[in-house]
Parts: structure tokens; C-alpha cells; sequence
């Protein structure tokens, strides 16, 4: 089994968290996490793709083990996560590299190509959603909060935090549950849990917003600059749609889009096949 590193940086005063492997004079790709979870979403698909990549996952600013900062000294934004990564690939010296983006890691992941196209190799999105029609029914209370951010409408968001429906996105839309290993959704309720993460977590939602308007400006970036792109996607998500991976093509024509039986959390029930994917494609 190939050697995981288990490491911090400081970013500008900001402790970030990351696990690396493989050999650093191989392609570098660099693995990008969504809500709820952090970089122990990729514990299985980091040994499959190690002898063929340097791999480089970072928790997000309020994620997993990097640095908790209060609401009042850092503004929990896409833009500021982004920001962050950004001072971190630099910091790295990766000058040029592939992104694999899940949920939140999507939005994050392409703002840095867009400030930097000349740096990405290529894309890998595991239900990384770049267009409206990827987005599900399951969005409408989120939207709701967006167009009116009133405390009742926060507060309602306040459902998504709790450990049975953190566990629920792992199971929906997998035929075994029980293939669904309790360690993921068990150590993101436990992240999550921790005081004042919850205000962190609503921010993030209603910043969401600010995706959706980028999306124009994302598909701009892929029809200019045209990375290549792999899409490998649970087609039974209950928050992106398999629409919102077939729009790919729109944009990038030579795409290519693979669907698995599964749910949101793909790399919890078909790492296999996705490492295959990744090292077939590169």
C-alpha cells in the first residue's frame, strides 16, 4: 500500500490540513471535498491512484482538521475558500495540476481555474454540479433561504446538520446500505458537531448563491479554455441531478460522462471504478 502523508501548512496565519502521496515528480492532482465531509472522503481512492499521481487533498477552511477560525475574523464565502486553496497550491509550488472536485469542491475547484486556467491539466467531477438544470427539488429550501435570509429560513436549514441527515446523503440512492462503511457520515456528525460550525455551515449555504450566478461564468471558462474532462457521477444523487453531468457536453463535446449506481457519496461504494476511470482518462 502506497504511503499517505498526513500534514499542515500554514497559509497566511491559516493552518490548513492535507494528506499527500505518490511520488511529487508525477502528475499532481489535487482532490477537492464537499459539505459535510473533508479529505477522508478520498481515505479509499488515494491508495488506487498513487502510483500513477502526486495527489494533494486539503481540508476546507472550517472543514475536518484545518483551522476553525470565528465568524467574525474569517468570512466563510466561496470566495474566501477559494482564496485559501489558492495561497495553498502556491505555497505547494504546484505549478501545474489536475483538479478532482465533489459538491462544494466544485465551485471552489473552478473559480481557481478560472484565476489560473494555464495551471489545470485536466478536470475529474464526481457530482460537481456547474449547471441549473444539475440541481434537484432537494435545493427549493436552500433557495428559499437565498431569496428571503430571514432567521426562520436559517433555521430551517439547521436540519441538514444532524447526524441522521448526514448519514441519509451517504445511503440514499445506494441498493446495500449496508455497503456504506459508519466511519464517513459518523466522523463528519462529529466535525460537525463541534461548536459554532453550525453558523460556519449556514453561512456556506446561503453563499451557495453566489455558485449558481458563476455558472455562466464556469461554462465560459470551459468552452474557452476547453480542459479536458472526465464526469463520473452517482446517477441516483438526490441533490445533482445526472442532467447536471450530461451538460458538460454542451460546453466540452469530447467530455467524458460515467454514471454509477449509486448516490451522492460515489467513492463510498465504487472507488474501484472511478481510480480506473481517473488513470484510464489521464
Amino acid at each position: 500500500m502506497p504511503q499517505v502523508h498526513y500534514r499542515t501548512i500554514d497559509i497566511d496565519g491559516f493552518e490548513v490540513f492535507f494528506r499527500e502521496a505518490g511520488d511529487p515528480l508525477k502528475p499532481a492532482l489535487l482532490l477537492l471535498h464537499g459539505f459535510p465531509t473533508s479529505s477522508h472522503m478520498f481515505r479509499d481512492l488515494i491508495p488506487r491512484l498513487a502510483d500513477h499521481f502526486h495527489l494533494i487533498a486539503p481540508d476546507l477552511p472550517g472543514f475536518g482538521r484545518s483551522a476553525l477560525p470565528d465568524r467574525a475574523q474569517f468570512a466563510y464565502t466561496f470566495d474566501a475558500l477559494a482564496r485559501v486553496v489558492g495561497r495553498f497550491v502556491e505555497r505547494l509550488g504546484l505549478e501545474r495540476y489536475g483538479l478532482y472536485v465533489f459538491d462544494y469542491g466544485a465551485p471552489t475547484g473552478f473559480r481557481l481555474a478560472m484565476a489560473h486556467p494555464e495551471r489545470i491539466t485536466g478536470i475529474i467531477s464526481q457530482n460537481g454540479n456547474a449547471y441549473e438544470e444539475g440541481l434537484s427539488d432537494g435545493w427549493n429550501p436552500i433557495r428559499a433561504y437565498w431569496r428571503e435570509p430571514t432567521d426562520a429560513n436559517r433555521d430551517a436549514m439547521r436540519g441538514m446538520l444532524t447526524p441522521e441527515a448526514i448519514r441519509w446523503q451517504y445511503e440514499h440512492g445506494v441498493a446495500d446500505p449496508t455497503s456504506i462503511s459508519p466511519d464517513g457520515y459518523t466522523l463528519d456528525a462529529f466535525y460537525t458537531a463541534r461548536p459554532g460550525v453550525d453558523a460556519i455551515q449556514l453561512d456556506l449555504f446561503l453563499d451557495y448563491a453566489s455558485n449558481v450566478a458563476l455558472y455562466p461564468a464556469f461554462q465560459a471558462y470551459l468552452r474557452e479554455h476547453r480542459p479536458p474532462l472526465l464526469a463520473v457521477w452517482g446517477r441516483n444523487d438526490p441533490f445533482f441531478l445526472p442532467a447536471g453531468a450530461e451538460a458538460f457536453k454542451r460546453d466540452l463535446p469530447d467530455a467524458d460522462v460515467r454514471f454509477f449506481d449509486t448516490g451522492h457519496f460515489a467513492l463510498e461504494t465504487h472507488a474501484q471504478e472511478i481510480a480506473e476511470a481517473i488513470i484510464g482518462f489521464f
